[in-house]
Parts: structure tokens; C-alpha cells; sequence
């Protein structure tokens, strides 16, 4: 039994969760003791969201969660409730659905109240302990939730049976959806939106792949405007390799600093396939930098860190930023001059009185990169989360895979399948794929992204040897358990079914990773499946990947033994078969032999 008058995530599985096991908050971790306590003794249920490597889940952890007499008053009337949303998506989606509802808006640090009976009432991200006369402030916030929960009238009504809305989706036909990504460009940004800039992987993806397919030259000025902007600006470690979360300023200038593992993966994948369509050297250099960047301080025990924290000793971005005064004392006369001319140096810096790092071209200067990298090893450095996500090793071992095909890494192709065997044996048990692990200890319950994801990943691996048709066929026979009335996030038994989240940003959705590893399955298994349609751009574009597929917009290939993946389009697939055949727009052709495959195939890229 648990002991409710204490903090109990001292035994937690994630690194999150432990940074709160020393608040004065008696936190509990979600859990069906702690909701039956809650409801027995009738008290609100405070849930609060966050993950290792957030920065202003840090400031609220040094501020509201460390303030004695929150602690207090949260013990005495509240059952407070922590949870890692990269462990538990399922609670994290429902939660952020119901304050974009009641708000227009969400992020973390995400702080829900339940009734006891698990119906929210009210939802906040941050607020600061106490705050002037007039202002909000957490302290008073849960003193009026306090009053209003001894008026149990009152509090049925602020209890909402909130259920996730269906999703409605409008077709598109495949030239509007294309066309709108050219509409909706904004070339002074060099990306589709002003404010915040995220990586835009998913569409990165499908542009590549509606590229190769059509050679259309507008949409390969928009793919190359993004890639350059990301390599030279303030998102990439161009010390290191590697890129941060996001950009705060629309001229992606300055990051949020945390690095995420899944970040690294699809920007790796998306620079591999990018050197694909273009044999532009940069990019190929790039990709070898986040290899780097993930061996050096991602890789783990045979698996791959959740992210590395964006704070450094309380500070934002503590060990990467330089004054040009250090820069002057760390290197020669000739190097500072170097360094100046590609990088932007100024005495006033740009970010809190500090340099934080942007070329002003795509080129390098590795001495110097690598004399200051060596520097900045000997400061503190940020946190690491050391879970390990099935879903998100997953994507990486793909963009491993990817990287091999295109870049001829045969280093990559080593470490996808080592991260595979891994996965299998560490995360999947008694016939279930396990979201996640800490120190070898396994995170209980199963999620949708992840079997999909493993199963995604397997379909790859077919590719390269049959061996892996095995997994693949085994992982496809069970993952229409998570598919009850449409894709269901999760089956824990401790929350409700949550629809499987749909929005492919910033990761692939939990549908699309589904609906593309199911589709992958059916045509490497061999069985039939019919096309999709796609759906509106920027919010879908992982799940239109998988439209693009479904369409006939890919080569099947079918040979006896494999071919090398620099003599195909980057829009293949290739299936073991005794007969050699290409699939290719709804229609198939026997070839006699590769050679004559390969000559229709090279033709056909040409004309286009």
C-alpha cells in the first residue's frame, strides 16, 4: 500500500518524475490506488504534465512546486498527481485536448484538475506562486478551487464528461494539396508560419517524396529554402551536430535548447533523403553530425536518451552560448578571423547578452568547430532523460536505415539492426510491446505509437533481409487490438480510451504511424489494400506520406535478391520475389531481368 502523506516518485521510471521527488508536494504517480484514494476521501485530483527537458516545467518545479505553503495546502486538500507525457501519451492527449477546448490554447507545464470521479474541471499551463494584486497566481488558484469544491452543486456542474471531439477530415485532391505548400510558403521566413519555428519534418518527407515523383521545381526550392535555413540558423548545434527543439523568433534565430531524440531522428532521415534528391554534399556532412551528436551523447546501454535537458545549471542554454571576448581568448588571431567571417559575431551577442551560434553560409571550418566543441565538453553540461521510448528508437533506426541506403553509411545499417535486436528484447515481452525504460526497468502498459512504430520499423528492415518478415508478420497480427471504432491510443485500464492522436506534428501521429506501418505490412506480406485520401496540408503530412504510397506512387519492386539502393528512385520499396517485377502507378511489368528493370526505371527519371 502506499503511504498518501509523502512523496512517492522516488521509484519512479522517469528521469521527470524524479526531478520532483524532493518538492515538498506529496506527489503521487498516476495509478489506480491513487484515484481510488482520491474518490474514497473525496478530494480534486491535481494532474500535472510535463517532461525532462522542459524549460518552464523547471521554472514552475524552482517556483510553485518548491513553495512551502503550496505544498501545504495542496497535501492537506488535493491528491497531486505527477505524469511524464512522454510515458503516459494517452493521459497527455486527453489533457491537452480539454484546454485547447476551454482556452485555444496548451503546453507545458500542463496542469489539470479532476473531480474525484476523473472529470476535469479546470485547466492551466504556467503560473508563477504569487503574483501583484490582480493578477493570477497559482496560490490563489487553488484556494478558490478549494472554496468552490465545498459546494458540491457547483462542482457537478464545473465537472465536464469531456470526451476528445471525432475528427472531421475534407479530402484533398493531390495537385491542391500540392499546390497549397506553394501557396502558403513564406519565403522571408524560409518556412509556413511566422512566430515559433518547429522543424517541419513530416512535410519535409512528403515534399521529398512529391519530388521525386514529379521534379516539380517550385516545390524543390521550398524543400531546399527549409533544409538551409535549419543547417545555418540558430536551430542547428554546428559545433556538435545535432538540432535543438524549436526557435522562439520567426527568423530562427534563438532555440529552446533541449535536443530530442526524435528530432534527431527525423531530421536525419529527412538530410539523408535530401542528399538523395540533391548530392548536395552539406547535407551529407550534416547527417554525419547528428550520427555524432547521437553516439556521443544520446546512445545508451544499446538504446537511445528520451532528450537532453535545455537548462543548464537553472539556465537556459548555459553551455552552449560564447561572448566574443571568450571567443578572442580561446583562438589565434587567424581562427577568430575565420570564425568571424562565417559565423555572425557581435560584442552585444543575441541572446541574453551571449552568442548563440548562426552561419551566415552552409560551410565549416572543422579545426576551429571541433578546438571550441573540445571547450565546451569541460563545462557543465544539460541533463540527460535516460528513458528510453520504443517508439521514438524506432524512428531512428529507420533514419539509420535511410542513411545507409543513401549516403552508403554501412556504419548506419550496423547500428539500425543492433537497435531493432535491442528493442525486441528489451521491450518486447509476453507478446506486448513496453512504451519505455529506465536502467533496464520496464514501463508497464502498451501504446499504439509504439507498436506501430516497431512494426513501421520491421517493414524497413524486410527490405534488407527477409529474416525480418517474421517480426514484421508477428507485430502486424496483434496491432489491430489498438483499433476499436478507429485507432485507439492506448488499453491501459487506468484511464479512459483516447482516441489515437492525428496531428503529425512535431512526431507522426499515432494513426499515421499506424496506417503506414499497416500499409508497409500489406505490401511487403503480400496482401491487397486500396488507396487513401489525403487530407489537409501541414497538420497530416505523415498520414499523406502514407496516402502517396497507397496511391501507386511508388516503385514495387520485386527481384530475387536485392538491389543497390542508389540505382532506385527514392519513392521504392522492395519485395523478395522469385519473379522480377516492377509496380508503378497502378500498373506492373515482368522484366527479364534487373538490368532491363533498372533501364526502364532510369528512363522514366529522366523524361520527368
Amino acid at each position: 500500500m502506499l503511504n498518501f502523506q509523502r512523496n512517492n516518485l522516488d521509484n519512479s521510471t522517469s528521469p521527470y518524475l524524479q526531478q520532483h521527488k524532493d518538492n515538498p508536494i506529496y506527489w503521487q504517480e498516476w495509478n489506480e490506488e491513487t484515484l481510488d484514494y482520491a474518490k474514497n476521501n473525496h478530494k480534486i485530483i491535481f494532474v500535472s504534465i510535463g517532461y525532462a527537458a522542459c524549460h518552464w516545467c523547471h521554472v514552475m518545479a524552482k517556483d510553485s512546486f518548491s513553495n512551502l505553503e503550496i505544498a501545504k495546502f495542496l497535501n492537506q486538500y488535493f491528491v497531486s498527481i505527477k505524469v511524464d507525457r512522454e510515458q503516459r501519451p494517452d493521459i497527455d492527449s486527453y489533457c491537452l485536448s480539454f484546454i485547447q477546448q476551454i482556452s485555444g490554447q496548451g503546453g507545458w507545464p500542463l496542469n489539470v484538475f479532476f473531480s474525484s470521479k476523473i472529470k476535469p474541471i479546470f485547466a492551466l499551463t504556467y503560473l508563477p506562486s504569487t503574483s501583484p494584486p490582480g493578477f493570477p497566481s497559482f496560490l490563489n488558484l487553488i484556494h478558490q478551487l478549494k472554496e468552490m469544491s465545498n459546494d458540491k452543486e457547483q462542482m457537478k456542474k464545473l465537472s465536464i464528461d469531456y470526451e476528445i471531439p471525432l475528427a472531421i477530415f475534407q479530402s484533398i485532391k493531390e495537385q491542391d494539396l500540392f499546390n497549397s505548400f506553394k501557396e502558403s510558403f513564406i519565403p522571408y521566413t524560409s518556412s509556413f508560419s511566422e512566430g515559433l519555428q518547429f522543424p517541419p519534418h513530416n512535410t519535409l518527407l512528403l515534399l521529398l517524396h512529391y519530388y521525386d515523383l514529379k521534379k516539380d521545381k517550385e516545390i524543390l526550392t521550398i524543400i531546399l529554402s527549409l533544409l538551409d535555413v535549419m543547417a545555418k540558423r540558430g536551430l542547428h548545434d554546428h559545433l556538435q551536430g545535432g538540432f535543438y527543439r524549436y526557435c522562439v523568433d520567426s527568423n530562427w534565430t534563438i532555440p529552446h535548447f533541449e535536443k530530442m531524440l526524435y528530432d534527431q531522428a527525423l531530421l536525419l532521415w529527412v538530410y539523408s533523403a535530401a542528399y538523395k534528391i540533391s548530392q548536395n554534399a552539406v547535407y551529407k556532412t550534416i547527417t554525419e553530425k547528428i550520427i555524432s551528436c547521437l553516439d556521443n551523447s544520446f546512445f545508451d546501454s544499446g538504446l537511445y536518451c528520451s532528450s537532453l535537458d535545455a537548462d543548464t545549471n537553472h539556465h537556459e542554454g548555459l553551455t552552449y552560448l560564447w561572448s566574443s571576448k571568450e571567443l578572442k581568448q580561446i583562438l589565434t588571431e587567424k581562427e577568430f578571423s575565420s570564425f568571424k567571417s562565417l559565423y555572425e559575431i557581435s560584442e552585444e551577442g543575441n541572446f541574453e547578452g551571449k552568442l548563440h551560434f548562426i552561419k551566415q553560409d552552409l560551410s565549416f571550418l572543422p579545426e576551429i568547430e571541433n578546438k571550441l566543441l573540445s571547450l565546451r565538453k569541460k563545462r557543465e553540461q544539460p541533463s540527460i532523460d535516460k528513458k528510453k521510448i520504443t517508439s521514438w528508437n524506432s524512428l531512428l533506426g529507420i533514419a539509420f536505415l535511410i542513411a545507409y541506403r543513401y549516403l552508403n553509411n554501412t556504419s548506419a545499417k550496423a547500428k539500425s539492426e543492433l537497435l531493432f535486436k535491442n528493442l525486441w528484447n528489451k521491450h518486447y515481452l509476453e507478446g506486448k510491446v513496453r512504451r519505455s525504460s529506465l536502467d533496464n526497468k520496464i514501463q508497464e502498459g502498451e501504446f499504439l505509437e509504439d507498436h506501430a512504430a516497431l512494426l513501421l520499423f520491421a517493414t524497413y528492415l524486410s527490405e534488407e533481409d527477409e529474416i525480418y518478415l517474421l517480426k514484421t508478420r508477428e507485430l502486424y497480427s496483434t496491432i489491430f487490438k489498438f483499433n476499436k471504432s478507429g485507432w485507439k491510443e492506448s488499453l491501459n485500464l487506468d484511464f479512459k480510451l483516447v482516441p489515437a492522436s492525428i496531428f503529425d506534428h512535431p512526431l507522426p501521429s499515432s494513426t499515421s504511424l499506424a496506417e503506414l506501418a499497416v500499409l508497409r505490412s500489406k505490401i511487403v506480406l503480400g496482401e491487397e489494400y486500396k488507396p487513401q485520401n489525403y487530407r489537409s496540408p501541414l497538420n497530416y503530412d505523415f498520414f499523406n506520406l502514407m496516402v502517396l504510397l497507397s496511391s501507386g506512387n511508388f516503385h514495387l519492386i520485386h527481384t530475387p535478391y536485392h538491389l543497390a539502393w542508389k540505382n532506385l528512385p527514392l519513392n521504392s520499396l522492395q519485395i523478395k520475389n522469385k519473379i522480377i517485377q516492377d509496380c508503378f502507378a497502378k500498373n506492373c511489368q515482368i522484366f527479364s531481368d534487373t538490368t532491363q528493370l533498372l533501364n526502364k526505371i532510369t528512363k522514366e527519371q529522366i523524361t520527368k
